[in-house]
């Protein structure tokens, strides 16, 4: 019979964690469900832990972002296991392996570089000694490397700042405008062709022409859409709530109605703003 000692044992730290997934996966005592799951059907878990983590901290809830740290840190704690299991890596060479990264790319930290430096000359030191990393992994590619599980326009802003890097760049936004414009043209042109294969093809050249707009601004285009996302919500629940007033739901309302009380919450956040 397992011993449960460490299981239970609230202050059984990293250790007590470690061991919880081990049973957990174990073939013949082990969660059924847990035992199922491989790298691809965990990952798409993963992906949506890292996005609640983000979320806790959009709406600065500290104690919620305890929590779902934690529930990120177990998809850490699942795939190495999973790993260890198929003799590829282990938790103690995923940590070490991060470890030595970090006090690689830190020089002027851990090593006898000068601290003295700008955070623009940081990041461009950091971009050097990522580029060496993907040289020594056969990745001597510029856009080599790039995630492909990540946001696309995430990903679209990632691809671009390689290319831009190299000099593969517009000169100002004016320019990513009239791109804008350009592939705007374009969808529509694919739209009355009725062309469904052109149109996406063509939606997606204008959304990376968007990422780039975003990049060139500054901007984090998940970020900004996240705010978009929010900013929806709220407005939507304030015509809710006034229909509701007249005991109506927006199935019972039409366009025109709803359109009016979309435009009084805005005026509202506005006079709240101001």
């Amino acid at each position: 019979m397992a011993d449960d000692t460490l299981i239970h044992d609230p202050a059984g730290g990293m250790p007590r964690l470690l061991e919880i997934m081990r049973r957990l996966r174990d073939p013949q005592t082990g969660c059924p469900w847990d035992i199922e799951q491989d790298f691809n059907t965990i990952a798409p878990y993963t992906i949506e832990e890292s996005y609640e983590v983000a979320d806790a901290i959009a709406r600065a809830d500290w104690g919620d972002l305890e929590g779902e740290l934690g529930d990120l840190l177990l998809q850490t704690v699942y795939h190495t296991q999973m790993g260890t299991e198929a003799g590829l890596f282990t938790f103690e060479s995923v940590v070490k392996n991060i470890a030595d990264k970090m006090v690689a790319r830190h020089p002027h930290v851990f090593g006898d570089e000068s601290r003295d430096k700008s955070a623009a000359q940081q990041t461009a030191d950091w971009e050097k000694i990522k580029a060496a990393e993907r040289a020594g992994k056969a990745q001597a590619r510029t856009l080599d490397g790039v995630a492909i599980g990540l946001p696309g326009m995430t990903r679209a802003v990632k691809l671009q700042n390689r290319m831009a890097r190299v000099g593969f760049d517009w000169a100002d936004t004016q320019d990513v405008l009239d791109k804008i414009i350009e592939e705007s043209q374009e969808l529509i042109q694919a739209r009355d062709a009725k062309d469904a294969d052109e149109m996406e093809a063509e939606f997606g050249d204008l959304l990376f022409v968007v990422a780039n707009l975003a990049r060139h601004l500054d901007i984090d285009p998940e970020a900004a859409v996240r705010r978009t996302n929010a900013k929806v919500i709220s407005r939507f629940a304030s015509i809710e709530d006034a229909l509701a007033k007249d005991g109506r739901t927006p199935a019972q309302s039409d366009l025109t109605e709803m359109d009016s009380l979309w435009d009084a919450a805005k005026r509202t956040e506005r006079n709240i703003s101001d």
